[in-house]
């Protein structure tokens, strides 16, 4: 699960609970500050938290244990928006198409919350 809490008043927290995928580890901000990526790195799968809404937005399958950090975000050429993750035990980075509100990324849509493209790298690891 993961829980949203909202500290806007500090004395009278609120917060929400979000069903997710287990062992949730760790994760950042997609490059619209709006989604949280996280990792549930024993799932194989990254939680992207619509945090406007409070609700779970994505849940993506990547390869075995994404091990992001905080990840990395970038505009693909092909692909738009991106977050990217790497994985523990797999030579790879998984790039996960991301929603942008900016109207010349509208054509990357039908892409939002996909691996579009696993990178190869030269060994496995991701620390």
């Amino acid at each position: 699960q993961i829980m949203l809490v909202d500290y806007t008043d500090i004395k009278n927290l609120k917060t929400t609970t979000i069903e997710s995928a287990k062992f949730l580890h760790d994760g950042g901000w997609d490059a619209s500050g709006r989604y949280f990526m996280v990792a549930a790195n024993a799932s194989n799968k990254v939680a992207a938290v619509d945090t406007k809404t409070g609700k779970l937005a994505a849940l993506v399958d990547t390869a075995k244990i994404p091990h992001p950090g905080r990840g990395a975000n970038f505009v693909h050429p092909q692909f738009g928006p991106v977050w990217s993750t790497g994985h523990l035990g797999d030579a790879v980075v998984s790039l996960i198409s991301t929603p942008s509100d900016d109207a010349k990324f509208s054509k990357y849509k039908a892409n939002n919350w996909k691996v579009v493209q696993e990178l190869k790298m030269p060994g496995a690891g991701n620390l």
